[in-house]
């Protein structure tokens, strides 16, 4: 698959978090439970982007990692979500959100807006040939390769 192909398969699950999110902005909701939404929608959201650059996204889920690899820096409310991406999930907490639902949901559907906009521009220049082919050189994708072949996906992490 190409870099836009596979970078399209991120935004539709990044839509899917979206829209628990908006069905969740119930302030009965666990925070706990929303942010960890929120943290996947941005983490696929940013994983997205460095597809769309024709590079490998880094195996991980913190936040701050993804943006230095992208070279853009997020704001403070949108890194405040690390915590929901472990802490959250398996401390007591209470881990409340430091910003209203709405403000981060924005902010995240502004960051989707955005790339896709550009996702068209990026898309075009780069070649057919599927990140597969283009990593699997690479010794830390080295142990993802037999699920990537299996499921015909470049992106999983």
């Amino acid at each position: 698959m190409s870099p836009a192909e596979d970078a399209a398969l991120l935004l539709r699950i990044v839509r899917r978090h979206l829209q628990a999110m908006r069905l969740n902005l119930d302030p009965a909701y666990p925070d706990e439970e929303w942010g960890f939404q929120a943290h996947q929608a941005l983490e696929k959201l940013l994983k997205a982007a460095v597809v769309l650059r024709n590079q490998a996204p880094e195996r991980t889920y913190v936040l701050e990692q993804l943006a230095r690899q992208l070279g853009e820096p997020l704001p403070a409310e949108l890194m405040q979500l690390q915590v929901y991406a472990v802490e959250a999930r398996y401390e007591v907490g209470p881990f409340a959100l430091e910003s209203p639902r709405v403000q981060l949901l924005a902010m995240i559907e502004e960051r989707l807006a955005d790339l896709n906009n550009v996702s068209a521009e990026i898309a075009q220049p780069l070649g057919a040939l599927p990140l597969l082919m283009q990593f699997s050189h690479r010794p830390d994708w080295l142990p993802w390769l037999p699920f990537v072949q299996a499921r015909e996906c470049t992106w999983y992490s």
